[in-house]
């Protein structure tokens, strides 16, 4: 495996389902955490990928409004639980249906909503040349105060010819 410098973050996007007109339904409080990266190494097996992504300062985040922070922790996980035999490869239509029962759990989202995960999230994935699914963890991978979160849902995505990764991050507060 190369170094931390294998990928190389680029930018994190954040839809905030708060942001959207429900009218009478539910937001729930729910959002999508975007990390990308750029990956700097074409040679790279996506195992590699996964293991520099997980090694990635931008990784540890618990999504609990304190941002990265220098802790071991990610999600409501101990860092150190996670590996990338964690990660089950998808197809992109098992990503899809994974963000689109997660959004629509409560009633259909507001079209500009809609639209916006369309095109930010589905998209990407349907471009992907992989994508994983981060799999169920032990019930001793809970860190100290998780979990935080009803639903989780991460996603990683790997796009070869546009020499990214995207981790997805579907959850709510």
């Amino acid at each position: 495996m190369e170094s931390v410098s294998a990928v190389v973050h680029l930018d994190s996007p954040f839809i905030n389902f708060r942001d959207f007109d429900f009218g009478e339904g539910s937001h729930g409080y729910r959002w999508v955490n975007v990390k990308r990266f750029q990956l700097s190494s074409a040679a790279l097996n996506d195992r590699d990928v996964l293991a520099a992504l997980i090694a990635h300062p931008q990784f540890r985040d618990t999504y609990d409004g304190a941002g990265v922070q220098d802790w071991p922790r990610h999600g409501q996980w101990w860092l150190d639980r996670i590996t990338p035999d964690n990660y089950k490869l998808v197809d992109a239509a098992t990503a899809v249906d994974t963000i689109r029962s997660w959004a629509d759990q409560h009633g259909a989202v507001p079209e500009s909503l809609a639209s916006r995960l369309r095109q930010e999230i589905c998209s990407p994935i349907r471009r992907a040349t992989s994508r994983y699914l981060l799999g169920q963890l032990p019930e001793d991978a809970l860190h100290d105060y998780g979990p935080l979160h009803v639903d989780f849902h991460e996603l990683v995505l790997v796009d070869r010819p546009a020499a990214t990764l995207t981790l997805l991050v579907a959850a709510d507060d």
